[in-house]
């Protein structure tokens, strides 16, 4: 009967990493290079072919999320619950404080138009957006590890 909800937590381990690891790939590939010249280096998510990251974002959260709730539902009382509950809080303030400005920054900053000039501004603003960002995908490093954690924690009820 543990076997299932073991597959469970390991499924909302899995969808965390790989936030995780689109995060990390995002700074390893995209981000140094999207803002080092803005705008003649933002051309990468304009055009017909441009990259739209979104479509895999607004995807990859709401699953999550759900795998979030039935994990709590399912471990609530077990040892576990601290684990979920910790990441999950943390994971929904970080969506939220994603939202108010990690997507209207990033929305603003690549739809800037076309232009051979680079607007020191707008290298600066990317700047910030990056070292912020770092921060952010850093806190979600730390939390998959603690998530990872509750796997080690007995998944059965406490008496």
């Amino acid at each position: 009967m543990n076997n299932y909800k073991d597959i469970v937590y390991a499924l909302v381990c899995l969808s965390f990493s790989i936030v995780v690891g689109a995060a990390v790939f995002e700074h390893l590939s995209v981000w140094p290079r999207a803002y080092v010249a803005i705008p003649k280096s933002l051309t990468m998510f304009q055009g017909e072919y441009g990259l739209n990251a979104a479509n895999f974002w607004i995807k990859i959260h709401p699953i999550t999320l759900l795998l979030f709730v039935v994990n709590l539902i399912l471990f609530w009382k077990s040892d576990r619950r601290k684990n979920l509950l910790i990441v999950f809080i943390s994971y929904f303030i970080i969506l939220i404080i994603t939202n108010l400005y990690f997507v209207p920054e990033l929305i603003e900053l690549t739809g800037t138009e076309m232009s051979n000039t680079v607007d020191e501004s707008l290298v600066k603003r990317g700047g910030l957006w990056i070292n912020l960002s770092l921060i952010r995908t850093l806190a979600i490093v730390v939390l998959a590890i603690v998530l990872s954690l509750g796997l080690t924690k007995p998944g059965t009820r406490k008496k």
